[in-house]
């Protein structure tokens, strides 16, 4: 029987990893991290799993959360950047409770920026010589029905300070899949890094018509300055925090290598990455 802890659980992420656990049907306990109880019970009672209190800003509830765990998936919430402050306590919390694999979903091209949150919690994990598994996918094609999709249903633009800049997409399905599939044969991904895309690699131009093709209607893309597009995100009360992110995620990029399109989904899984236009296919009715 292995014990799993994932985190996050309620995301995009957690959930698709929590349902490829439970299509492998092997001998497992799946465990849910969750801050609030009440909320997230129901988000998660679908999947007939156990929760429990975890909190990554209070120290506090990880030892319990910890408690005869094998596996922790571990992701970083968008929010939070103190990576001394708030990994350190962990990554110390699970080596006590002996936690012998952490499966960390971090970024691809961590390895080159020093500067993002993710290559200062790899580091962290490495040095706890915990056995780890690091999945690094590229551009979330779920960012389309979730951030950006207020632009995209009620504006039928992409609004980016993006340019030309080529992005590498990755289906959070595939992640879950591959996280499982990492989780469930462990012996064969200790101490490896995977970068996660599938075989397109787009601008937001190309998107943009892809989009346009897929649901029948005209999708726009506007790159704006800087300056144009905090001022639009500020009026749209967009919060402060998340306008930041937004503008290192699209707007730096620009200046960066262009990322790699990889096999490593079909080559852990056995299946083919899913591609921008089955993505459009099969969310249809949550972007138009």
């Amino acid at each position: 029987m292995l014990n799993i802890l994932i985190t996050g659980a309620t995301g995009n992420v957690g959930i698709e990893v929590i349902k490829s656990l439970q299509r492998l049907s092997m001998p497992s306990k799946i465990v849910a991290g969750v801050r609030d109880a009440a909320t997230d019970n129901v988000k998660l009672k679908a999947y007939n799993i156990i929760n429990i209190k975890f909190d990554l800003t209070d120290s506090s509830t990880f030892a319990a959360a910890f408690k005869n765990i094998d596996v922790l998936f571990l992701l970083r919430p968008p929010q939070i950047s103190a990576v001394k402050k708030y990994f350190l306590p962990l990554i110390k919390s699970a080596i006590q409770e002996k936690i012998k694999h952490i499966v960390f979903l971090s970024v691809q091209g961590v390895e080159k920026s020093r500067i993002i949150p993710h290559h200062k919690i790899e580091k962290l994990i490495v040095e706890s010589k915990i056995a780890y598994t690091f999945l690094r996918p590229g551009y979330f094609m779920q960012n389309f029905t979730t951030t950006l999709n207020n632009d995209l249903v009620n504006k039928k633009r992409i609004y980016l300070p993006a340019g030309n800049a080529k992005f590498t997409l990755v289906d959070v399905r595939d992640i879950g899949n591959v996280a499982a599939t990492v989780i469930a044969n462990a012996a064969k991904h200790i101490n490896k890094s995977y970068e996660l895309t599938c075989n397109q690699k787009l601008n937001f131009h190309e998107m943009a018509e892809k989009l346009s093709n897929g649901l029948g209607i005209k999708i726009k893309y506007e790159s704006p300055n800087l300056l144009n597009f905090y001022i639009t995100k500020r009026k749209e009360k967009t919060p402060f925090l998340l306008i930041m992110i937004l503008i290192m995620l699209h707007y730096l990029p620009r200046f960066g290598e262009e990322p790699q399109i990889t096999n490593c989904i079909i080559e852990i899984t056995g299946i083919e990455a899913i591609n921008f236009e089955t993505f459009i296919l099969n969310n249809k009715k949550l972007l138009l």
